[in-house]
């Protein structure tokens, strides 16, 4: 366990009941990348100097801190009714929740639209500030813009934000996420190496794609994965850019027909890159069309559908980029910061899962599923 959570464990449990709250949280937080340690800051959690400005926090929330009180935590996410997607954000949302009280007391809530509306995301936030419900929140926006304006407003209130899932311009202490440029690059460094093991150097035409490629972390991670292949293979070719990147949409029917209909027109393309939670869809379209070991691919998330076309040899691998811990940073960054005035950092790192790493993803995705 980690010395945080095991601290905070002994003071709650006392000594007798020590062994059996550590396996269980061990059992909860083992997969995690979130930090237990960070930045102590002068003055937190009360008033903290940043470069932006200065952060003072709320007298109702410095109060219940003083005593010791519960604090409300809130997190808000992109969707709810999203596949693969809003039952790990739900799952990781209730880990960060567990995590969070492991070290300060808190209730805890968690608001989404059913589908991507960043307006509606705003107006769920708007009321729950307006109803005094919100002394701490994380927030994971559907674009890099999309949440600026209301995590300044919380921040200028005195409520700390903590934002996650895409790289954001805000005045949040942490965006907990990844680095869409640098996805991009490692994921065309894991197929440059798979391509030369494999012995598939003949592979040379490519296409890029996603659920909404105008996003800057979808065509960025295309961008990557471009440019990295195209250093190493100058003579490929992409059938769609990273400036015009295919549009799959996120609904897997209509992935899956978007998929056909494109390698239909397309019989040249060798490999697809899907930037979100799609391959699977592709790697359907795939089977369907007979083009298993003609065709191949890699995606983005855990999902068990990826996980059998990678044993297939259909997908090289998936990127996970911990969508569970994206999901779970607000309530141990809550409460560190409210208890302990510590900042944690941005920890996360992409993992590929290749065919060798297929039995543990399941594990941690049937885990995962099963978070309570």
């Amino acid at each position: 366990m980690h010395r945080t959570y095991r601290r905070a464990v002994l003071a709650a449990t006392g000594c007798a009941a020590l062994l059996a709250a550590e396996a269980a949280l061990a059992q909860d937080f083992k997969d995690t990348q979130i930090p237990t340690t960070g930045e102590k800051v002068e003055g937190a959690p009360f008033e903290v100097k940043r470069d932006w400005g200065t952060f003072k926090l709320a007298d109702r929330i410095a109060e219940k801190v003083k005593k010791g009180e519960k604090i409300k935590y809130v997190f808000s996410y992109q969707a709810s009714g999203i596949p693969l997607f809003s039952p790990q954000f739900k799952a990781g949302f209730e880990m960060g929740c567990k995590m969070g009280n492991a070290i300060y007391p808190m209730d805890c809530a968690s608001i989404a639209p059913v589908q991507n509306d960043p307006n509606q995301q705003v107006s769920q936030i708007e009321a729950k500030l307006a109803a005094g419900e919100i002394d701490c929140i994380g927030i994971e926006p559907v674009s890099s813009d999309a949440m600026t304006a209301i995590t300044n407003k919380l921040m200028d209130q005195g409520i700390p934000v903590f934002t996650s899932g895409v790289p954001s311009r805000g005045h949040e202490f942490t965006n907990f996420t990844q680095i869409p440029d640098k996805e991009g690059k490692y994921a065309a460094e894991t197929v440059l190496k798979w391509l030369k093991e494999n012995n598939k150097t003949d592979i040379k035409v490519f296409a890029v794609s996603g659920g909404d490629p105008t996003q800057f972390w979808a065509s960025h991670r295309m961008k990557g994965f471009q440019e990295t292949i195209m250093a190493a293979i100058p003579d490929a070719t992409f059938v769609t850019t990273w400036q015009n990147g295919l549009n799959t949409s996120y609904e897997p029917g209509k992935a899956f027909d978007v998929y056909r209909s494109f390698l239909t027109a397309n019989p040249n393309v060798q490999f697809i890159e899907n930037v979100d939670i799609g391959a699977e869809h592709a790697d359907r379209a795939i089977e369907s069309l007979g083009l298993a070991g003609k065709v191949f691919t890699v995606g983005w998330n855990s999902s068990k559908g990826q996980l059998d076309a990678i044993e297939k040899g259909i997908q090289v691998a998936q990127f996970d980029q911990r969508w569970p811990d994206q999901a779970a940073f607000g309530g141990p960054a809550c409460a560190q910061f409210l208890k302990n005035g510590v900042i944690l950092p941005n920890t996360q790192t992409l993992k590929a899962v290749l065919k060798d790493d297929v039995k543990q993803a399941r594990e941690e995705l049937d885990r995962t599923m099963a978070q309570k």
